[in-house]
């Protein structure tokens, strides 16, 4: 399969250093490459320009080029640069470390390929006319006329769901994976055996729906305002700054810490599965394959994936892992969990005592947490079974599986999730309870981690403490499921 894999390294030779020299393989650092494109070529359309980009990448496979056109009949970038990309080496996908995708500001991994072309889809769509486009293309509209979401997570997950049928639903997506070093990210290797929807594909699909849907006005909303540097969209999108007056609930606009309540608006009301198989049907007809559809088992197949998928990303929030925060390893053994627990135990962490509004932040006051708990109070881990941040995101503790130190005498029976800060007169971000209360709740029930019947309690309910905070028991003494 071809890939921008070779997409981000082939910016960063060009510009930074000899084919030799490993690169930084972060969001940041592949914005800034792409303004240094933008600044040398300043006659370049954004649409030109991922054109022109696609054409280096090699991504002209038959759904690409059905929807978007051929690469090569696209202006290319000047010679000079042209040539030096050329003549760099290109790599495979999967190699267990994971290529073509880099590290966002967020802490999530994105994959370039699916981000990338949904733009273009976006940007294409922006430019036709829309009557004349949709007539060629057989009458559809909107996102699925110019191939937003074929290109983005249609044949993703499609594909992933059929490779894989002997498989549970769940193994049929992902994994995801760690970095050598978030700070200087340069190797990204996946936790298992890929699937065909790694954890990064399916976030930069999502990510170039968002994106080309709003750059190609598809939403059919107010119309679209001219358009700007393909750097400053993805800035815009990837490099937000969030203050303890403009939190994710304040922020206008779309930001990859919400994009998976973005992309499930955007796309869950265009029905994914009559969409995923409208899309295998032409990968099908495209590679003359089109006696696969005959199989009774592919919309089985395709039910069973996309009821896993909706569970994975679009149900539940989006986990920050152990290895991305940057968690010691543990002092001794885990002791194992036994779900669906009949508890939920809620904390605030007390120290640290400020929200946190950033990845880095977060996983700051993570490692805090664990030295304290290993170091002052001799436990194994980080005593919690999961944290939540202020920047949109939960952070695994002990996880689902095993046994926390958070709530005396209660840890065998149930989870207990802290909201990073002191919550004595103040709230935690709606946001932040909103991710909690719901989307984590939600999840754990769903999977079978939870009780259906389970109780809610503030950690003072059971232990003589003031935890999770006055203002905050009080904010939960109004929940569903509360115990009194």
């Amino acid at each position: 399969m071809a890939s921008f894999g070779t997409f981000w390294l082939l910016l960063a030779v060009s510009f930074q250093a000899p084919v030799s020299t490993p690169h930084l393989r972060s969001m940041e650092s592949f914005i800034s490459a792409v303004e240094q494109v933008e600044q040398s070529n300043p006659t370049l359309t954004p649409l030109a320009l991922v054109r022109a980009l696609r054409r280096i990448a090699g991504h002209d496979d038959p759904l690409t080029v059905h929807y978007l056109g051929a690469s090569n009949r696209h202006p290319v970038l000047s010679a000079t640069l042209d040539q030096a990309i050329l003549n760099a080496s290109s790599f495979s996908f999967f190699d267990k470390a994971e290529r073509g995708v880099v590290l966002a500001p967020d802490g999530t991994t994105v994959a370039l390929a699916p981000l990338l072309l949904g733009i273009e889809a976006g940007l294409r769509a922006r430019e036709a006319e829309v009557g004349a486009e949709t007539e060629q293309e057989g009458g559809a509209s909107g996102v699925a006329a110019f191939g937003v979401f074929p290109l983005t997570l249609g044949r993703s997950l499609g594909l992933s769901f059929l490779s894989l049928q002997d498989f549970s639903a769940d193994l049929r997506l992902g994994p995801g994976g760690c970095w050598d070093s978030v700070e200087q990210p340069r190797v990204f290797r996946l936790s298992r055996t890929p699937t065909l929807a790694t954890d990064a594909l399916i976030n930069g699909g999502m990510d170039g729906a968002i994106l080309g849907t709003a750059l190609g006005n598809l939403s059919r909303a107010a119309p679209p305002p001219p358009p700007t540097r393909l750097s400053a969209t993805l800035r815009g999108y990837y490099g937000y700054v969030l203050s303890e007056d403009r939190g994710l609930e304040e922020l206008r606009g779309h930001a990859s810490a919400k994009r998976r309540q973005s992309s499930r608006s955007l796309l869950e009301p265009l029905d994914p599965e009559r969409q995923v198989m409208e899309t295998l049907v032409m990968v099908w007809k495209l590679e003359k394959t089109e006696w696969i559809a005959l199989d009774d088992g592919v919309e089985v197949s395709v039910k069973e994936g996309l009821k896993a998928f909706t569970h994975m990303y679009w149900d539940c929030p989006p986990i920050i892992s152990r290895c991305q925060w940057g968690a010691e390893v543990i002092r001794g053994t885990h002791s194992p969990l036994s779900p669906p627990l009949p508890y939920l135990y809620i904390h605030h962490t007390y120290q640290p005592s400020t929200p946190c509004l950033s990845f880095p932040a977060c996983s700051r006051d993570m490692r805090a947490m664990q030295r304290f708990h290993q170091d002052e109070r001799g436990w194994k881990d980080i005593g919690y079974s999961f944290v939540v941040g202020s920047d949109g995101y939960v952070y695994e503790g002990r996880g689902w599986h095993n046994r926390g130190a958070h709530t005396r005498d209660r840890n065998t029976v149930g989870y207990g999730v802290a909201i990073i800060g002191n919550y004595i007169s103040t709230l935690p971000s709606r946001y932040s309870m909103d991710l909690l209360r719901h989307r984590l709740v939600q999840c754990a029930v769903d999977g079978g981690r939870l009780a259906v019947n389970y109780t809610l309690l503030g950690h003072r309910q059971v232990v003589n403490t003031s935890c999770p905070g006055d203002a905050f028991y009080s904010e939960i003494s109004t929940w569903d499921r509360f115990g009194k």
